[in-house]
């Protein structure tokens, strides 16, 4: 497990996949939001490629978020899209409605932070969310990431278009805390 300051990164367990998609993916404004495309539901027990990591695919490795007091599920993490020739990926991450606001975000972007440069050996992260998402804004430049553009009216979401802004963080610009994570 990948260890932040108050929330750990591991492999996705069987039993988390319930309570992931009740709470994440069965939400249909909050999985519009998050998804890249229109909402559809999962037969329960069916497999649900959003949820069920392989760990087969090399663009993406998926995490369960663990609060590390009590080892409580609190969402789900991922660097996705990760491009091996040009050393970058993508951040993504999803927390409970009852982990919101807790600074769970910031930490979790920080341990992907180190998981991508330090682990993975990656030179360039980049983040892409819904301009009115201002908890991932924050947790985002607190990390060091830089808005880089507005991609306009570029997420279709429940009916209507809404802007996503870019933000970008290279290896070279971070400033990894040596206190924040612990493998």
């Amino acid at each position: 497990m990948l260890r932040g300051t108050k929330i750990g990164l591991r492999a996705r367990h069987e039993d988390d996949i319930p309570i992931l998609r009740t709470e994440l993916y069965d939400d249909v404004v909050n999985a519009a939001r998050a998804e890249s495309g229109p909402w559809r539901p999962i037969r329960p027990g069916s497999k649900d490629q959003r949820l069920d990591a392989d760990g087969e695919d090399p663009e993406i490795v998926q995490f369960s978020v663990v609060e590390l007091e009590g080892d409580t599920l609190v969402g789900t993490a991922a660097l996705w899209g990760i491009d091996s020739h040009n050393r970058s990926a993508h951040i993504g991450l999803g927390l409970l409605p009852s982990s919101r606001g807790k600074g769970y975000g910031t930490d979790v972007v920080a341990t992907l932070c180190h998981y991508g440069f330090v682990v993975f050996g990656l030179r360039r992260l980049q983040i892409e969310t819904l301009a009115d998402n201002t908890a991932m804004l924050r947790s985002a430049e607190r990390n060091g990431f830089v808005r880089e553009g507005v991609l306009r009216s570029s997420a279709w979401v429940m009916g209507e278009f809404l802007d996503e802004v870019l933000l970008g963080l290279l290896v070279q610009e971070w400033k990894q805390d040596s206190k924040a994570w612990k493998a």
